[in-house]
């Protein structure tokens, strides 16, 4: 493994919170989310006990891909602000104590790029990968006056950037090697941007499809690669910086550089495995690919924690002090928590477990007041995916409170970059804030509880005392943690009765463990 510096001590406390720019807040009433409209709610992060913020790309383009199609790496899209406002909410929110991470989209960029364009137009230039003549399998044909075909990252409209193949092939001879000139001016400009970023104030990256830049790369070794030297330069240039990578794979990723990795719903031999055997339930966002389970939040009780937890253990003993593993509600590709036959009882127990497990936790805007997945939307700027997989679904406006479009925008209903759930019982921020026996006010209370215990962080150690219901584990020693997402009463032999308790509902430790359900709760054994 290759020496880097250890990660920035700021990053084993963090909470993360991903907002999806375009649906938070809409200052203007364009009916857009923008950069003022999160300065202006910074005060419910804050409040939450938030303290590190993720942006999905918010830089200039033609929004194919909802902005994972980046026209111009160096300047904001308009409709969220300019790079100026930018820089005032970096700043305000490191007056909350919150620190900002941008999304950064490394393997490619939108066809309306500068770059796209003029390799279109000149087969010397290698910034793309082209094959020359015909058309392999996956290549678009060339839009421009330079012959043959250019290879996509994702969507046709998003042509890779040549970081070069880690195989040669003589019957495909456009492979260029990584060390080739035009993945070295594509490593270089990749600098250029993190520096430029990290310069205005960001405290790092979240990066976009991390693992796709060397092609033809079995074992990802090219690819970390690059990583690896890029890592080795921030730790230089600017130390306190990190890296967390959309990669899915820990034990690949922290070794190649990156401070950080999501478990994810794809990614690494078992296809993301272990988030979906937790929260995925079979509607939201469904890839035909993957196998029918039952995850382990399912009030049938018919799944187990035991692939998740398989899973931890792996990557943690792989990636050991070297960085950290990520456990996510949600994602803006990904079902809701609060998705399908799974209802608002269900998600205390979820955050119970969230929140205490030795992962950096990260919460998906809304899903601390528990906003819904909303089937049967349309196709926006790229959602959907196949036809049980539309990430619009998860994309939809915040919700405030009750005023209209739930105090997202004052725009008409028309104008909105999403329809807001039409359900007459949405959840909202301001209904939950005066309900101090809300959801929002659990989470808020069960990140206090994290941030105030250092054995129920990230480096706290973590016993399991039963994989199964209830789902029973002790962290750092001394807590114990109950969770039964099942709607079924569940029993385990351990008894405890002097345990104090510290945030508990439906559990009960005298005689032995019995957990209502839905129930959970977080006790403190003392010193043992």
């Amino acid at each position: 493994m290759t020496s880097f510096r250890p990660a920035p001590a700021w990053l084993a406390d963090a909470v993360f919170y991903q907002i999806y720019p375009q649906s938070f807040a809409d200052s203007n009433g364009d009916g857009i989310g923008d950069f003022n409209g999160i300065a202006e709610h910074l005060d419910h992060l804050s409040w939450l006990g938030v303290n590190t913020v993720w942006l999905n790309p918010c830089f200039v383009s033609p929004f194919r891909d909802a902005g994972y199609d980046v026209s111009d790496h160096l300047h904001v899209a308009p409709r969220y602000g300019s790079n100026d406002e930018l820089a005032k909410l970096v700043d305000e929110a490191r007056r909350h104590r919150i620190r900002v991470l941008l999304d950064l989209v490394a393997g490619h960029t939108s066809d309306a790029h500068p770059w796209f364009t003029a390799s279109a137009n000149d087969p010397d230039d290698h910034r793309y990968i082209w094959a020359p003549d015909g058309r392999p399998d996956g290549f678009v044909p060339s839009p421009g006056s330079r012959p043959g075909a250019y290879l996509p990252n994702f969507f046709d409209s998003q042509p890779a950037l040549n970081f070069g193949y880690a195989r040669e092939n003589p019957a495909e001879p456009w492979r260029l090697p990584v060390d080739a000139e035009g993945p070295r001016t594509n490593r270089e400009a990749l600098r250029s941007i993190m520096d430029h970023w990290l310069r205005l104030g960001v405290s790092g990256f979240r990066v976009d499809m991390a693992a796709s830049l060397v092609k033809d790369d079995p074992d990802r070794s090219e690819t970390a690669r690059i990583w690896s030297e890029l890592r080795q330069w921030l730790d230089t240039a600017h130390p306190e910086a990190v890296l967390l990578s959309e990669w899915g794979e820990p034990e690949v990723s922290v070794a190649a550089g990156f401070h950080a990795d999501f478990f994810l719903q794809f990614g690494g031999p078992a296809d993301g495995l272990a988030l979906r055997s937790l929260w995925s339930n079979g509607e939201g966002t469904v890839n035909e690919d993957w196998d029918p389970l039952d995850c382990f939040f399912d009030p049938g009780g018919r799944g187990s924690p035991r692939p998740f937890v398989e899973a931890w253990e792996r990557a943690s003993t792989a990636v050991g002090s070297s960085g950290f593993i990520s456990l996510p509600t949600a994602n803006h590709d990904f079902s809701r928590l609060n998705c399908g036959p799974r209802t608002a009882e269900q998600l205390p127990a979820a955050f119970a477990f969230q929140l205490t497990w030795p992962t950096l936790p990260a919460i998906y805007y809304g899903d601390e007041i528990g906003m819904r997945y909303i089937d049967g939307l349309p196709d926006t700027e790229g959602s959907v995916l196949g036809p049980r997989y539309n990430r619009a679904g998860s994309r939809t406006p915040m919700q405030w409170d009750d005023t209209e479009n739930a105090g997202f925008s004052t725009a008409p209903v028309d104008d909105l970059y999403l329809p807001v759930d039409p359900a007459h019982d949405r959840p909202t921020v301001a209904a939950q804030h005066a309900d101090e026996g809300s959801l929002l006010h659990l989470v808020r209370r069960l990140v206090r509880l994290r941030t105030t215990t250092p054995e129920l962080g990230s480096g706290g150690s973590v016993e399991v005392l039963h994989a199964g219901y209830p789902f029973v584990y002790v962290r750092g020693g001394r807590y114990l943690v109950v969770v039964n997402p099942q709607r079924n009463e569940a029993s385990w032999a351990y008894d405890s009765a002097t345990a104090q308790p510290l945030e508990v509902s439906g559990v009960d430790l005298g005689g032995g463990t019995t957990a209502r359900g839905f129930g959970y709760g977080i006790f403190d054994l003392g010193h043992r």
